[in-house]
């Protein structure tokens, strides 16, 4: 008997935790195979790819991401080979699952829930050739025309668990692709959005154990790994003493992500973080969905935003971990005006990324059993995210995903720091009120259908100010050149601005620079630049303000400015020097 299990991932640089699990609690009984896609992949590559290894059962593991293009291979494989055994499994079939099975008539059988022991049971009795699976625990299948469904097992003892990390055939992605580690299963909260919140308790897996397959990780070239613990800190002693572990036993170049509760996270553990973990070893991912306080009620989450304000501010200014900040559109009774202050509440702390989604109704979760209290329309197919609700109209929805759009490209991207922070600073009424107004620019000039380069971006933000009447143009422009320099590495060919110096005018500048380097400073002296060097190395520009005074200060002090970009041929980090020529 040749048994697979496969996934469609959503992109080649993540890795599927369960299919390992699956394989490895089946072992030694049974070699199963694992094929990994994409959903990117063509459908006839993934179902040739499947029946040229002969299967006698493929299990599948569905979520929101992959659903559809999963259906797609199976329904192929069942026309090719009606004979192979189709087994799905995952959170998207776990709830549902009559009508997954009435859907899908090429299914043969769902794994309810956790699935480690209840796949290999039913392995064990399709091997014994048996017609029926009614002995196996927490499966849908057919009999006889009929859907049946059995009562699934108590959950399993973590700790007994065989490590997923070990198979050979894996080593050679560790360092291209992301690990993904599972220290505990369940969530304490309720959250009625999240599937988390149906599984009652958290468990968690053997310690030690997880310790020693982050080492062969790590000793085997893993770069990335990141934990899937709903909530990895809500044990303060656990997580104390994994950070404890990663800090002392870490490789240089391994990065861990961890999502966390933000506010039950005590000051003393961000003090020890601060002082003690390596600058970039950690990333936090913090879900804060929504600070109005009744929408959160209606939806059973618990949330103190004072206290996660806290904890975002003492991160940050640890300046050693970035954090990840979530947002969610069209939870209950949040209009589009409440959104509006929960995102100018989130984005007042500055997170290097505030992810901005769209509430989906997941099958099994009580904010969908319960849509019509709130008069929710949404999808009928996956991810089935909303398309309106009681206070929030498509319109409204369109509105938010144009904020969506550039806040991904213009924030999260880190391209125009300073520019962004002016804007929201100085321009707009509020951050929100910028990442609109220009979004809504941006999709009307039809720019969210095509692609772009590096300098489109540049130019189309300076599109939009200049389209507006900004007052202080000049200055906007002056920082955007900034921003854009001191991000490349190397000298660019064609930047976005029209230059400020004609040849002769900039050979003269380079001729007095390189007689009189201590012009652009003390740290510019020991570089010891000649013109040769600064006509292939370097790139001249004028700014209406003192930029010096602006990056210390914040303070906008209106004189002509020179800055000389040094793009060292080295590789390293370029260089900015501001300096006046009045001097």
């Amino acid at each position: 008997m040749k048994v697979i299990c496969s996934t469609l991932n959503a992109k080649y640089i993540h890795t599927n935790l369960a299919i390992r699990y699956l394989r490895a609690y089946a072992a030694p009984e049974f070699n199963v195979q694992l094929r990994e896609y994409t959903i990117k992949d063509p459908i006839m590559n993934i179902v040739t790819d499947l029946y040229q290894q002969k299967p006698t059962v493929i299990g599948f593991s569905c979520y929101i991401w992959n659903i559809e293009e999963t259906i797609k291979v199976v329904n192929m494989i069942k026309k090719i080979d009606p004979s192979i055994l189709i087994v799905l499994g995952g959170p998207e079939v776990t709830y549902d699952t009559t009508e997954w099975m009435e859907k899908v008539q090429n299914v043969d059988i769902i794994v309810i829930g956790e699935g480690e022991q209840t796949f290999k049971q039913l392995l064990s009795v399709i091997e014994e050739g048996e017609t029926s699976f009614q002995s196996v625990p927490g499966i849908a299948y057919r009999d006889n025309g009929q859907i049946k469904v059995t009562a699934q097992m108590n959950k399993l003892d973590l700790k007994e668990l065989a490590s997923p990390y070990r198979f050979t055939e894996d080593l050679s992605g560790l360092g291209k692709r992301v690990t993904y580690i599972e220290t505990s299963r369940g969530c304490p909260f309720s959250c009625q959005f999240c599937l988390s919140s149906i599984e009652v308790g958290v468990r968690y897996f053997d310690r030690e154990k997880i310790k020693d397959d982050i080492r062969y990780l790590m000793a085997n070239g893993a770069k990335t790994i990141k934990f899937v613990d709903r909530t990895f800190n809500i044990s303060r002693s656990y997580a104390m003493e994994m950070f404890q572990f990663l800090i002392d036993e870490h490789l240089p170049g391994t990065v861990f992500q961890f999502e966390i509760t933000a506010d039950i996270m005590r000051p003393e553990v961000i003090e020890f973080l601060n002082n003690e973990a390596p600058k970039g070893l950690f990333r936090f991912e913090i879900g804060v969905q929504s600070t109005n306080d009744f929408t959160n009620e209606l939806v059973m989450r618990k949330q103190n935003f004072a206290k996660l304000t806290r904890t975002v501010t003492m991160v940050k200014d640890g300046n050693k971990i970035d954090q990840h900040l979530d947002l969610i559109a069209g939870l209950p009774e949040e209009d589009y005006n409440s959104f509006k202050k929960t995102f100018n509440d989130v984005f007042e702390l500055r997170p290097e990324e505030l992810q901005l989604g769209f509430l989906k109704m997941l099958r099994g979760t009580g904010l969908r059993l319960r849509a019509a209290d709130h008069q929710y329309v949404y999808m009928d197919h996956s991810p089935y995210e909303i398309l309106g609700n009681n206070v929030l109209s498509f319109d409204d929805i369109v509105r938010i995903k144009q904020v969506e759009d550039v806040l991904e490209k213009y924030w999260n991207d880190h391209r125009m720091d300073h520019t962004v922070e002016y804007l929201v600073t100085n321009v707009f009424p509020t951050p929100f009120d910028f990442f609109q107004e220009f979004g809504s620019y941006w999709d009307e000039q039809g720019w969210s259908r095509i692609g772009h380069q590096l300098e489109d971006l540049y130019r189309r933000l300076y599109s939009f100010l200049e389209k507006r009447a900004t007052e202080h143009l000049d200055i906007i422009a002056g920082l955007m050149k900034y921003d854009y320099l001191k991000e490349h590495k190397y000298k660019p060919r064609k930047p976005w601005w029209n230059a400020s110096y004609e040849k002769k005018d900039r050979m003269q500048v380079y001729k007095l620079i390189a007689e009189q380097p201590q012009i652009l400073g003390a740290a510019y002296t020991p570089l010891k630049l000649d013109e040769k060097d600064l006509f292939k190395h370097t790139m001249l520009e004028e700014v209406s303000f003192d930029l010096n005074v602006y990056l210390n200060t914040g303070e906008v002090k209106v004189q002509s400015t020179n800055i000389l970009a040094y793009f060292n041929p080295a590789n390293e980090a370029t260089q900015i020097f501001p300096f006046s020529l009045n001097k």
